[in-house]
């Protein structure tokens, strides 16, 4: 088994594969491409967000790409300013018909706040809103599982005691100098699947020399090391990237890191994320 052959099985029992690609940051006119690229490398696991501007570009490259759709995975977010149950609907249509796909394979609420007000307000009753609309989605077939992004446990809580269906997933950020274990142990004992965005840090942890230096240790580079870091938390890993080169590289990750350096990783602190600070999942809230 391989990083790009490693699956995991959601609470639904659906498969979802455990090495993705994340598309933040790449334009639409360029992830066609981008994702073509990808499952030309054998990734099956394609991630896209309406914030991101990019899903028309992604469904282009899921309907044009040499491996037939169902054997991708497709995932899509709802925008976080979205907090009622009408909007969620029509925007789970745009996304459909924006994308070109009759369904995707899991849809998100893509944060409990707007980014306007991340880690502020009380939305808990506009999250609801928006869940019951992505479980009628679910129930009709269109998403084959539903989840959130960046939900510490209070939100989720939410959503599992009100809603329905537990979620499924929750995507939050996780690297190296940034493990919040006691909120992947929560979704661990309630069988909800962790996604780690951003594993290389959105590239601040480069330079950090202890990671450096453990990475230097099995002869691979630090976004190699990072990206199997997050694999053997058992998180599905989500580098983003349109280069082909760092895609290959990304996927070579079949090596096991000991015991005492997932430990010292685990314990490394570091959130220093330079520029991005001004991006909301960056700002330390």
């Amino acid at each position: 088994m391989t990083a790009l052959t490693q699956t995991y099985t959601l609470a639904n029992d659906v498969q979802i594969p455990a090495l993705g690609l994340g598309t933040w940051f790449i334009d639409d006119a360029a992830a066609a491409d981008a994702v073509r690229a990808a499952i030309d490398l054998g990734y099956r696991n394609i991630d896209t967000a309406q914030a991101y501007g990019n899903e028309r570009g992604v469904g282009e490259g899921i309907r044009t790409a040499s491996v037939p759709r169902d054997r991708l995975f497709v995932s899509t977010k709802l925008a976080a300013e979205i907090k009622d149950y009408d909007d969620a609907v029509a925007a789970i249509d745009g996304s459909l018909e924006t994308l070109g796909l009759d369904y995707v394979d899991l849809m998100l609420i893509h944060s409990p706040q707007p980014w306007n007000d991340f880690r502020g307000g009380d939305y808990a009753d506009g999250n609801l809103a928006a869940w019951t609309a992505l479980e009628a989605a679910y129930q009709a077939g269109r998403v084959r599982a539903i989840g959130v992004s960046n939900f510490v446990e209070a939100d989720l809580e939410n959503i599992r005691t009100r809603g329905v269906v537990a979620p499924h997933v929750n995507q939050i950020l996780v690297h190296a100098g940034n493990t919040p274990s006691a909120l992947i142990d929560y979704c661990r004992r309630n069988d909800i699947l962790v996604q780690a965005y951003s594993p290389i840090a959105h590239g601040e942890i480069l330079d950090n020399p202890q990671v450096v230096a453990i990475a230097d240790k099995y002869g691979v580079s630090v976004p190699q090391l990072c990206i199997r870091y997050t694999l053997q938390l058992g998180t599905v890993s989500l580098p983003k990237t349109a280069n082909p080169d760092h895609m290959r590289a990304n996927a070579d990750v079949d090596f096991t890191i000991s015991d005492d350096d997932m430990t010292a990783l685990r314990d490394l602190n570091d959130r220093d994320y330079g520029e991005s600070s001004v991006f909301p999942v960056y700002s330390g809230k």
